[in-house]
Order: structure tokens, then C-alpha cells, then sequence
């Protein structure tokens, strides 16, 4: 166990434990006397290493958020697969990752001081926003740190280079209807139905927001001279029609 006077080393326990505390039982109602005790510390020790409680919260809230993130599934790489295919897992796991993180945030809406805390320690507005990501290079799996919209961003600014993606498409309009979609199934519960805990996404949600993002809402493929449905399969469904792959030529 560290010692009071643990100097770095204790702030650091500190701001993980109240991030453990939050991931197991959320942040509605937790108290610097909660987090004292759990660390085996006083309650005048945190004082000594944080400006005051909102400080506290806002650290571990990050720290939360970052665990969450360092354990959700790697985007895919941009070249492989299916574009539907991989905004399809991307879905699926942004919905998980969100149902752990949502939780933090619900309960503290009734202190707007430590939001405005986080928000200042993650970056600002320019931490949750997607404009700048399609000027990186490459656009792999690596994505610490960064944030679901962003990681979204930078993979399908990559796809649009290597021309899986119509090259009129505005990715940022495409980031904000996936990310749009996610907190829609997420956010109201939690927000509103905060009980109902982590209720699942209707079955096949994931694959029919992707394919309806990537292939639009034009009509069907024309039907080939037999008046059977031709179905060009995932490479040439798109062509020439709404949606992000588009007219690729």
C-alpha cells in the first residue's frame, strides 16, 4: 500500500482507483471520502494532490475512458476486407465501448464543473471533433488516444485514397450519421433509463447501418435480362450509386 507521502506515485493510485470505482459501480454519488477510503488514504491526503474534487473526478473520468478505449477492438486495416464488413465490426464495437464509458458521463451531469474539467484535460473542442484527421498520413490500427469519431475519420479518409471510397464522398458528414447512430442507441437509455443497464442493440443493427451508409439509399441493382435480381456482390454494389462508395470511377 503507498504512503501518504508517496508523492507522484500516489496521485497516480489515487486517479486509478477512483477510475476502477467508476467502472465497476459508475460516478452518481461518488465522494472524495469514497475514494479515500478505498485507496486507504485520509481524506485530506487528496487534497494534497489535487486542486479539489472536480480535479479528482475529472482525472479519473479520463483515466476511465482511456482504459475503456485501450481494451476496444482495433479498427481494421484500411485495404482490407469490405468497407460494410469493417464499418460493420467498427459499429459493434463502438456501441460496447460507449454502454462502458456512457455510464460515467450520466452521472455527472449534476456537476457540469467536472465535466468542464474533462473537457479541458482531453483537448478541448478539437479532441472531439473529426475535421483535421483525413490530413494523417497512412491510417492503420494504431488509434490511442484517440477518440471514436476520429478513429472513424482517419479510416475512412484512408479508404478514400485508396479508392474503396467515392473520392466526392464527405467523410465528415459520413463520421457524424455512424457516430450519430451509436450515441442514438445508447445515449437515451442511459441518459433516461439509467436502470435498464446495458441492454443490447437490436440483432444485425450494426451490419444494416453499415451496408445502408456504404451503399445508400438509391435503388436496387438493376435486374439482369433473366428478371432475376443481379447482385454485383460488395466490390460493385456501390457503382454509380449513393452512398460512400459511390460512383468510383
Amino acid at each position: 500500500m503507498l504512503r501518504d507521502s508517496d508523492g507522484p506515485g500516489l496521485r497516480e493510485y489515487l486517479i486509478a482507483t477512483a477510475a476502477r470505482m467508476i467502472g465497476q459501480r459508475g460516478s452518481a454519488g461518488l465522494t472524495v471520502r469514497d475514494i479515500a477510503s478505498e485507496a486507504h488514504v485520509s481524506d485530506g491526503v487528496l487534497y494534497n494532490y489535487f486542486e479539489d474534487k472536480e480535479d479528482l473526478l475529472a482525472s479519473a473520468l479520463l483515466a476511465h475512458i482511456g482504459a475503456v478505449m485501450s481494451v476496444a477492438p482495433p479498427m481494421p486495416e484500411p485495404g482490407t476486407g469490405t468497407v460494410a464488413g469493417n464499418l460493420a465490426l467498427f459499429i459493434e464495437g463502438g456501441l460496447a465501448t460507449l454502454a462502458r464509458v456512457a455510464p460515467a458521463f450520466a452521472g455527472l451531469v449534476s456537476q457540469p464543473g467536472v465535466l468542464t474539467r474533462f473537457h479541458a484535460m482531453a483537448g478541448g473542442d478539437a479532441a472531439f471533433g473529426v475535421a483535421d484527421t483525413g490530413r494523417r498520413p497512412g491510417g492503420g490500427s494504431d488509434h490511442r488516444g484517440e477518440g471514436l469519431p476520429a478513429i472513424l475519420a482517419t479510416y475512412l479518409h484512408a479508404e478514400q485514397r485508396l479508392g474503396r471510397i467515392g473520392p466526392a464522398v464527405d467523410i465528415n458528414a459520413a463520421t457524424a450519421l455512424i457516430i450519430g447512430a451509436i450515441h442514438g442507441q445508447v445515449l437515451p437509455r442511459m441518459l433516461f433509463s439509467p436502470q435498464a443497464g446495458q441492454a443490447a442493440a437490436p440483432p444485425g443493427l450494426a451490419g444494416r447501418l453499415a451496408e445502408t451508409v456504404t451503399f445508400g439509399l438509391g435503388p436496387p441493382p438493376a435486374r439482369a435480362q433473366s428478371g432475376r435480381a443481379s447482385d454485383p456482390g460488395p466490390a460493385g454494389r456501390g457503382q454509380n450509386q449513393p452512398g460512400l462508395q459511390g460512383d468510383t470511377s
